[in-house]
């Protein structure tokens, strides 16, 4: 696993419940104040903050500071393009399902409707 992460160009995370906002700074090769700055434009990047007002990354935050840090410097998306690219990730896909012929026109609803015009016709007369 080591070796596909330095093949893809993703630094390994160590295994650790918690990194302060130097670590991950290290870890991304970027500044802090950048990751201050991601953390007011991603709603869904919230670190904890300690008692003494200390951010906090967990494990997933590391995570999607990576895929941040991907769409924004290698794939080069706008702000507001990564924000809507990790929101339609977020979201599940769409599947729909495949739909026969016979369940098109199983329940057709042309002889009721028929019926009813005719009663309607009836009443008008």
């Amino acid at each position: 696993m080591k070796d596909a992460a330095a093949r893809a160009g993703t630094p390994e995370i160590p295994d650790k419940l918690y990194f302060k906002i130097g670590e991950v700074s290290d870890l991304l090769g970027v500044e802090p104040y950048v990751l201050r700055y991601w953390e007011t434009e991603f709603s869904q990047l919230a670190p904890k903050k300690s008692g003494t007002g200390h951010r906090l990354y967990r494990r997933k935050d590391v995570e999607l500071l990576l895929r941040i840090k991907h769409l924004l410097y290698e794939k080069r998306f706008t702000i507001e393009g990564a924000r809507q690219s990790l929101q339609a990730g977020s979201r599940p896909p769409k599947v729909r399902a495949p739909r026969r012929q016979q369940d098109l026109f199983s329940n057709d609803p042309l002889p009721e409707i028929r019926r009813e015009l005719t009663e309607i016709l009836q009443i008008l007369k």
